[in-house]
């Protein structure tokens, strides 16, 4: 979240970001609670300062009607103090209320737009590819090469779980193999992490778990507990270091995760969302660094340039969007999308360029809320951390992307060649 004095000097372009990133946010409530806050501490220690005199009064005083008058001004001062301390804890839950409310800032090259056709194509990677044939869609594929069972994971868990077989399997287990063995080679810790979260490290990340509209609501919660499941491994990786001051010598820490996802998706049904392109659970592999603002630009376009590494991997044709202030959502700062082009989606089925994975800068809006520090070399106190996430592969999607890229007019998919040594196969047929 940004801080109360950058919002009270900077209010003007505090209000215009908002206006930018489509948010309804009260900025001047926090200048209000702020001054209320100010007040009341300045009450309080007035109030304290006098304590201490009379206090120090008492002891010395002869005269026993002055003395007792001085002690019934301590007890009266020891009221007004508790009621004040009171009222501070209450503006500062008010504050930092209002203060989550309000987004990240925007970096200055983010395209100014609300809508899709804000963003701004940045770089175009390999060609689509051309098909003698109409291609099927992945979930006709995934039905003729028993790739997954749909109805099976419907009648068990509900709509939009499912059940991966055979090379679906495999191809899962290849990617997660695939984008590990690529991480690590460019220096990245591995971790798997817990699939569930607190709710405050989930709000310190900035989602909002049990929001009360269920129609928003995208967080499953585990009842009796303050326990989610997460949605992504950002969550959990991002709490790693909550509440803690890092040295600086030792950032940028680069970690990547492997987590199962979580999803309520509300609000999504249709056409566009079939099959296992957005389901409740899927598994991602997720690059995360905590570091200082010095470095968090350089970090950001070396994420994205290993998202990229993959899929180029991958032999997909993809494009990557710089993502317009209103589809920032509330924590970056900046935010690159890789749109994979999969040939058989789309409202007509020719063809769509579809999310696959993102990466965001997210300066140290995260790390307010959490807490994580980083301590500069030669300075003395702390400074806040900047954190970075990007996905390095949501699998779900990168099967759908694959098997409608790579099937043939025989019927078969191509498996790439990157993931062949776990597949252990060049090609995926019929049963």
């Amino acid at each position: 979240m940004l801080d109360a004095q950058y919002i009270r000097e900077h209010l003007d372009a505090v209000k215009t970001n908002c206006a930018n990133r489509n948010t309804k946010a009260d900025v001047d409530s926090v200048v209000r609670l702020d001054d209320q806050r100010k007040r009341l501490v300045h009450e309080r220690q007035q109030l304290q300062q006098r304590q201490n005199e009379v206090s120090k009064l008492i002891p010395g005083e002869k005269d026993n009607a002055k003395k007792q008058a001085l002690i019934q001004e301590g007890k009266q001062l020891r009221v007004q103090v508790g009621d004040l301390e009171k009222q501070e804890k209450q503006i500062d839950l008010d504050l930092e209320l209002a203060l989550k409310g309000i987004p990240n800032l925007s970096h200055p090259d983010a395209p100014v737009g609300t809508t899709a056709e804000d963003n701004k194509v940045v770089k175009v990677s390999g060609q689509k590819p051309q098909f003698a044939f109409k291609p099927l869609d992945h979930v006709a594929l995934c039905e003729k090469l028993d790739l997954a069972d749909f109805e099976a994971g419907a009648s068990v868990a509900g709509q939009k779980f499912y059940y991966l077989k055979n090379e679906a399997v495999l191809l899962e287990l290849a990617l997660v193999q695939y984008a590990m063995q690529t991480l690590l080679a460019e220096g990245y810790t591995p971790v798997i992490t817990p699939d569930v979260a607190r709710d405050s490290v989930l709000e310190g990340i900035g989602f909002i778990p049990r929001d009360p509209d269920p129609n928003k609501r995208q967080i499953y919660t585990l009842e009796g507990t303050d326990l989610c499941l997460v949605a992504t491994a950002e969550i959990t990786l991002g709490g790693m270091h909550k509440d803690k001051i890092l040295e600086a010598d030792k950032l940028p820490l680069k970690y990547v995760g492997l987590s199962h996802c979580f999803r309520t998706e509300a609000g999504a049904p249709g056409k566009e969302t079939r099959g296992l392109f957005r389901v409740h659970q899927f598994t991602k592999v997720e690059m995360f660094v905590f570091c200082t603002p010095e470095q968090s630009e350089a970090c950001h376009l070396e994420i994205l340039r290993i998202e990229e590494k993959i899929f180029q991997g991958l032999g997909l044709h993809f494009h990557i969007i710089d993502t317009c202030t209103g589809d920032l959502g509330g924590p970056a700062y900046r935010k690159y999308d890789l749109e994979a082009w999969m040939p058989a989606r789309g409202e007509k089925g020719d063809g769509a360029y579809c999310e696959v994975t993102s990466t965001s800068n997210c300066t140290d809006y995260q790390a307010r809320r959490l807490k994580i520090r980083y301590r500069p070399a030669n300075e003395k106190g702390t400074r806040f951390a900047h954190t970075l996430n990007g996905t390095a592969v949501a699998v779900t999607r990168a099967i759908v992307a694959i098997l409608e890229n790579y099937q043939q007019a025989d019927g078969t998919v191509i498996v790439p060649e990157v993931l062949r040594p776990w597949v252990g196969k060049e090609r995926i047929g019929p049963r």
